[in-house]
């Protein structure tokens, strides 16, 4: 078994001063945390892999293609792989739990 908290893995984050850490990587699937403060921009670009956003604290809005949703704790949504999407509108520094399938390259 791999347990994880998120308090810890947002001090590794943090401790490596980058926006993303993936924490899990299987042969199926890969999980990140990834953070974005409020008012900042979202450099994502499409990813080759399906996704999935858990957002787990902060507030803002999602695009994806295109449409646009407003999300907060709690927040699921799924992003097909090849798809344009970005975070914006950030009000509250927003920490995403970021699963990929297959595996992020």
């Amino acid at each position: 078994m791999k347990a994880f908290r998120l308090d810890e893995l947002e001090a590794e984050r943090a401790a490596n001063d980058g926006a993303y850490l993936q924490f899990l990587r299987e042969r199926n699937m890969s999980v990140g945390l990834y953070a974005l403060d409020a008012g900042t921009q979202d450099p994502q670009q499409p990813h080759h892999q399906d996704e999935v956003y858990l957002v787990v604290s902060g507030r803002g809005s999602i695009t994806v293609g295109m449409e646009t949703t407003q999300v907060a704790r709690g927040s699921v949504v799924y992003v097909p792989a090849g798809v344009a999407h970005k975070f914006h509108h950030i009000s509250e520094d927003l920490r995403v739990l970021v699963v990929f399938s297959p595996p992020e390259g």
